[in-house]
C-alpha cells in the first residue's frame, strides 16, 4: 500500500503564522493544475511494489481556492495513472470561507470522502489577529454544509497558544469544536517560525510568546475534554472517534512509501527522499519540458533509524522493539534501550516488555520532541 499527496498552493491571503510554501499568483491555477497531473504521468512508476494507492490528500495551500472542475481533473487523473484502493481515504483541505452548498456537493460527487477545516479558533478577535479570511459563524456554517452534503467524515484543525489567548477562550474553542459534531480534530501549539509575519512582531515585541506553564494546561485541558467526549488520542496532536483516525497522516508514521506531487510537496519510498523545487513558475517549466524540478537525498541506515523513533514515538501505538531490532539489527537496539532507560526512571516513557513497546507518558508528551531527538544516532 502506499498514499498519494497532491500540494495545491495558492492562498487568497497568507496567514501570518504560515511557513508553508504557499503564492498568492491564482492567475497561475489551472497551468498549475496541467501540470501536477503530467506530473503524475512522468512518475507513475515511483512507487514501484507499493503501486496501490490507499490514501489522496489535496492539501495546501489552500486546495479551495481550485473550482471544483480542477479538483475533479486531479482525482480523475490520479485513477487513471494509479492503482486506487476502492475503499481508499479521499481528504481535501478547505478554508471555511470558500465552502458553499455547491461546492460541498460537487466534491463528494467527485469521489471526495473527508474533508478538513482550517478553523484555527473561534474567537473572532484571534481569528482577525491572524489573518484568517473567515470569522466563527462561517466556519460552524461550513461545517454543517459539509454534513448536509453527505460528508461523514470531518476534521477541524484548532492552534493553542496564540497571543494574548486565555485558558478560558481555548476551553470555549474546545467546546464549539465537540458541538458540531465532527469525527476528527487536530490541535497545534502556535509555533513562531523564522521569516513569517508572526515572526516579525514577536521580534518587534508586538505579540508575546504564551508561557510554558500556559501552553501546558491547554494541552491537558484539550487532552481531558476529548476523551470525556468519546475521542482517541492516537497521536501527540490528533484525536480521533473510533473508526476515524486519518489514514493518509497515519500512513506517514507508520512508515508507508507516499509520492508526493506539485511544488514543494515530498516523497518517500523507504529507502530516499524527494522533494519538488518550491517555485511554481519553474516547477511548471520544467513539467511543461517533461523535466523533474525533483532533488532526492538517500536514507542511510542512521537517518531510517532516527525516522523511525520520531514518528513512531508520536504515536499511541509506540515505538516497537521487535520492529527496531528486525529493520536495524541489535546495535541500534542496545543504543535505544540505553539512551531510552533514563526516561523509563523519570516516567516520561513507558515500555510494556510484553508487548516490547515503548511509549511516551503523559508528562513525556509536553518533552516529546527533546526526548526523541535524545534517542537518535
Amino acid at each position: 500500500m502506499s498514499s498519494l499527496y497532491i500540494h495545491i498552493p495558492f492562498c487568497k491571503s497568507r496567514c501570518i503564522y504560515c511557513d508553508f510554501f504557499s503564492t498568492t499568483k491564482l492567475e497561475r491555477r489551472q497551468a498549475y493544475v496541467d501540470a501536477v497531473c503530467r506530473e503524475m504521468q512522468l512518475r507513475h512508476n515511483y512507487l514501484g511494489d507499493h503501486t496501490t494507492v490507499n490514501t489522496i490528500y489535496i492539501g495546501g495551500g489552500t486546495p479551495s481556492q481550485l473550482s471544483a472542475r480542477q479538483i475533479g481533473q486531479l482525482i480523475d487523473s490520479a485513477h487513471t495513472t494509479f492503482d486506487i484502493n476502492p475503499t481508499h481515504e479521499a481528504t481535501i483541505e478547505l478554508n471555511p470561507s470558500d465552502v458553499t452548498p455547491s461546492l460541498a456537493t460537487e466534491l463528494k460527487t467527485i469521489g471526495l470522502n473527508r474533508a478538513s477545516l482550517g478553523i484555527q479558533t473561534f474567537d473572532d478577535n484571534l481569528l482577525r489577529l491572524i489573518g484568517r479570511r473567515h470569522d466563527s459563524l462561517t466556519a460552524i456554517n461550513a461545517v454543517k454544509t459539509l454534513q448536509q452534503a453527505g460528508f461523514d467524515n470531518i476534521s477541524i484543525d484548532l492552534i493553542y497558544g496564540l497571543p494574548n489567548q486565555s485558558l478560558e477562550q481555548w476551553g470555549r474553542d474546545i467546546s464549539a469544536a465537540l458541538n458540531l459534531g465532527i469525527q476528527h480534530l487536530s490541535a497545534y501549539s502556535l509555533m513562531y517560525e523564522e521569516g513569517t509575519r508572526l515572526f516579525a512582531m514577536l521580534e518587534a515585541g508586538q505579540v508575546a510568546e504564551a508561557d510554558e506553564e500556559l501552553s501546558l494546561s491547554m494541552y491537558q485541558m484539550l487532552v481531558d475534554r476529548l476523551k470525556e467526549a468519546g475521542f482517541e488520542h492516537y497521536e501527540i496532536s490528533n484525536f480521533a472517534l473510533p473508526q476515524h483516525r486519518s489514514r493518509h497522516n497515519s500512513s506517514y508514521w507508520d512508515g508507508t512509501p507516499y509520492i508526493g506531487l506539485g511544488a514543494g510537496a515530498h516523497s518517500y519510498d523507504r529507502q530516499s527522499r524527494c522533494w519538488n523545487v518550491a517555485d511554481i513558475d519553474t516547477y511548471i517549466d520544467n513539467i511543461a519540458c517533461g523535466q523533474l524540478p525533483l532533488e532526492c537525498e538517500h536514507l542511510d541506515t542512521d537517518k531510517r533509524y532516527n525516522e523511525m523513533v520520531m514518528t513512531r514515538l508520536r504515536r499511541v501505538d509506540g515505538l516497537n522493539v521487535n520492529e527496531v531490532e528486525r529493520e536495524f539489527g541489535t546495535p541500534y537496539l542496545q543504543h535505544l534501550e540505553t539512551a531510552a532507560q533514563q526516561y523509563i526512571d523519570s516516567g516520561l516513557l513507558t515500555y510494556d516488555a510484553t508487548t516490547r513497546v515503548f511509549t511516551l507518558s503523559n508528562r513525556g508528551i509536553f518533552t516529546s520532541n527533546d526526548i526523541i531527538s535524545s534517542l537518535f544516532v
